[in-house]
């Protein structure tokens, strides 16, 4: 069988066949981290004082919570995209599968981490 026409192999999303959905989470990610970021600005700006004891209490309610894990998600995922992108463009060969890798346990750790703090956080436990 052929290779097609050059229409079929454009419409056929290139080799990998991921191109525009990776392009559309990144596009989707950003707007998500700019709702997310504004209301974390405004609820920052809204408490009524800037300790310890005011954030703790302020994070320990599931309408703080939540917002703050789905940002913690957003912005995670799409800084992994982007620097997949920059490994993907410029760093070729075994050095560039490693740096991918290493990307995948340090995203994974910080959620880990991050979602760990707020939950601790949010299910009244003491934060150290």
């Amino acid at each position: 069988m052929g290779t097609g026409t050059q229409i079929g192999r454009v419409r056929g999303l290139g080799a990998s066949k991921q191109g525009p959905h990776h392009w559309w989470h990144q596009r989707l990610t950003a707007g998500g981290n700019i709702v997310l970021m504004a209301w974390l600005l405004a609820a920052i700006a809204l408490l009524p004082g800037h300790d310890r004891t005011a954030v703790v209490a302020w994070l320990s309610s599931p309408w703080a919570a939540i917002p703050m894990l789905l940002l913690v998600y957003s912005v995670l995922y799409h800084a992994r995209l982007g620097l997949q992108v920059l490994l993907e463009d410029y760093l070729h060969g075994p050095w560039g599968k490693a740096m991918l890798v290493l990307l995948n346990f340090a995203t994974i750790g910080a959620g880990a981490t991050a979602l760990f703090s707020i939950l601790k956080i949010a299910f009244g436990g003491t934060a150290a």
